[in-house]
């Protein structure tokens, strides 16, 4: 598997320009002159791809697809790639030195992975391809110029969050199945002994999704963020337990849902119910007694 740590190498590996910058780097495809086929590779900086009318030799009776695909620092491709050279199309690559220092001008969308692509309709291909005429103009102009390429490259992303929203919408079936499988595999989590509190990365995992991409999903369909999920099921739960099973003192509660301090539990259920376990048995008890 070959590894690429800058844009210079990659450009010349595919046949794309040398770039003028080692930090940001755009341009358009040229697929007759590029390397159409290719082994797994691994590339250490993001990458941003615009592809009209993409077609991949690997899956023959496909139709094309208008799509905008995502590389993170670290993703292998693992299968490389073979396509038709009929395509167009513009990238956008990005140092992971430029995305930290402007981390609060990027989406989630830059981790979402090689495998949910953005698919886009004409209107949309012609609104991202109007940003990045300008994005390219202050890309080949002085350096002078680099704060407004920025700003232009979190329009680029503002938009495709925009559209993101869109193909949520206009394809709920697909994603409310994400939805239900991440709440069964919460379930399922704790249909068994466990040792600690499932983070969104867990989950993510056992669907082979990103973390940020389902967290996306979860928050769009669900208005709520994954990690807020997570944490109103363990909420339900050590209800559940502080409630049926009165003999169970908290630390064994805690220790049951997965908590490594029965402090930091207490703590947990403060914040979330703005009882402590205790106060919570003690508001049941006194229920009960009422009724």
């Amino acid at each position: 598997m070959k590894t690429f740590k800058d844009f210079t190498s990659y450009n010349k590996y595919i046949g794309l320009p040398k770039p003028l910058d080692n930090d940001i780097d755009i341009g358009y495809y040229d697929p007759p002159n590029m390397l159409l086929k290719s082994e797994p590779v691994m590339v250490d900086f993001y990458r941003i791809s615009i592809k009209i009318n993409f077609k991949s030799k690997a899956v023959p009776d496909a139709e094309p697809v208008t799509a905008v695909f995502f590389n993170s620092p670290d993703l292998v491709l693992t299968t490389g790639w073979d396509v038709e050279p009929t395509y167009t199309g513009m990238y956008l690559q990005l140092s992971k030195k430029i995305i930290e220092e402007n981390r609060f001008l990027f989406k989630t969308y830059l981790d979402y992975g090689q495998h949910e692509a953005l698919y886009l309709n004409e209107e949309e291909v012609r609104e991202i391809s109007s940003v990045f005429q300008l994005m390219l103009k202050y890309y080949e102009s002085e350096k002078q110029h680099f704060g407004l390429l920025i700003s232009y490259v979190n329009v680029l992303v503002s938009l495709v969050e925009v559209f993101y929203n869109r193909q949520f919408s206009t394809n709920p079936k697909q994603y409310n199945r994400i939805i239900t499988d991440f709440q069964q595999s919460l379930i399922d989590y704790y249909n068994q002994p466990v040792k600690q509190i499932p983070n969104v990365q867990y989950f993510a995992d056992k669907l082979g999704l990103t973390s940020n991409y389902l967290g996306d999903i979860v928050k769009h369909f669900t208005q709520k963020s994954a990690i807020e999920n997570i944490h109103e099921f363990v909420i339900k739960k050590a209800k559940e337990l502080l409630e049926e099973n009165t003999k169970m003192n908290t630390a064994e509660v805690a220790y049951e849902l997965g908590f490594e301090y029965p402090n930091y539990f207490s703590k947990f259920f403060k914040k979330q119910v703005n009882l402590t376990p205790r106060e919570y048995r003690l508001q049941l008890a006194s229920k009960k007694q009422i009724q």
